[in-house]
């Protein structure tokens, strides 16, 4: 009778946490932008210059969104290490045309100006700071970034540096075989992920116990409620077509360190074609993200995305066409 008792209990307790989630949930996401996030500065006139949308064509070859809070320090070399390969590229290809969009995720340190300082140097053309008023999280600065970038192609990096960025080589020659005989690149709809899962089991030596298996149940909360054509989904190097970045980031609801996640489950949902590379990458001192730290928020978040997709996936609207359909899934 007592376990029949606590069995019902928990019943009871599963039940009301499903209805408050879908009392509480919100089927659009909403995308928050204060008037003065739609400006860029030129720093050489201090003149204040309208940021381009995403839904106007494309007008370079490379957009890199760099989100960055608190990075005063190390994203000096980040950019420099990511400046001189591209204007290497240009100079021996002139097609390649790029731009680094910097956004400072409200930083309280002198992130903005070290990106305006290169923003100086090369010229707003080719260096631009998005500067948020409000800290958003990680997948909240990069989707605003994506949202005013102008390439064909659309590269998120970490502003750490922790992937040798010369790699993206490799993710664009995957991209295009990705999308070849289908589109043209501007037209076609991919999504490439860097991986660092070849270097798993030399990460494994150099964590303790606890970290590994904090590691491993967060891998298989994603395999089994998520995401699972990538073994790498928290890799923050990540290529996709412009189509793929207008379909995906104005329906992320995730705006923290698991966007990824979400990310990979709407271009598997909606049949994205999706790569996954390996990359060079290093642990860099500073890393603000621990798995001790983050877990929760992290572990939680495959659970709730499965759970909020499948509570509203009768509210899908089968009529239109999915290539631009929003995807409806409750704010997290």
């Amino acid at each position: 009778m007592l376990l029949l008792g606590l069995l019902l209990v928990l019943g009871c307790a599963v039940l009301v946490m499903l209805l408050f989630i879908y009392l509480t949930s919100e089927t659009y996401a909403k995308v928050i932008r204060f008037k003065e996030e739609q400006f860029y500065l030129d720093p050489k006139t201090a003149e204040k210059l309208r940021f381009p949308s995403i839904e106007d064509e494309s007008t370079i070859l490379l957009s890199v969104i760099v989100p960055a809070y608190n990075e005063e320090k190390r994203l000096p070399v980040m950019l420099e290490e990511c400046l001189d390969y591209l204007e290497k590229k240009l100079n021996s290809d002139p097609s390649c045309t790029f731009e680094v969009l910097i956004v400072d995720d409200g930083s309280n340190d002198k992130t903005t100006e070290v990106g305006l300082s290169y923003s100086t140097k090369y010229g707003c053309d080719k260096v631009r700071v998005l500067t948020l008023s409000t800290n958003r999280g990680k997948g909240g600065a990069v989707r605003l970034g994506m949202l005013s970038a102008r390439g064909k192609q659309l590269l998120f990096a970490d502003a750490d540096g922790a992937t040798t960025f010369e790699d993206i080589s490799k993710l664009q020659n995957n991209l295009k075989e990705l999308v070849k005989g289908y589109q043209p690149m501007d037209k076609a709809l991919g999504l490439v992920c860097g991986s660092r899962a070849h270097l798993e089991k030399e990460a494994i030596a150099s964590r303790s116990f606890f970290r590994t298996v904090l590691m491993k149940g967060f891998h298989l909360l994603v395999w089994l409620f998520a995401a699972r054509s990538v073994r790498d989904t928290q890799c923050g190097f990540k290529l996709l077509t412009r189509p793929t970045a207008r379909l995906c980031f104005p329906n992320l609801h995730i705006e923290r360190w698991a966007f990824d996640v979400e990310l990979i489950y709407i271009a598997e949902y909606m049949n994205i074609p999706t790569g996954e590379v390996s990359v060079r990458w290093m642990e860099i001192e500073g890393k603000k993200y621990t798995l001790e730290i983050s877990f929760n928020q992290m572990g939680l978040q495959p659970y709730l995305l499965f759970l909020h997709y499948r509570l509203k996936i009768d509210r899908w609207d089968r009529s239109m066409n999915p290539q631009w359909t929003h995807v409806f899934f409750p704010s997290l």
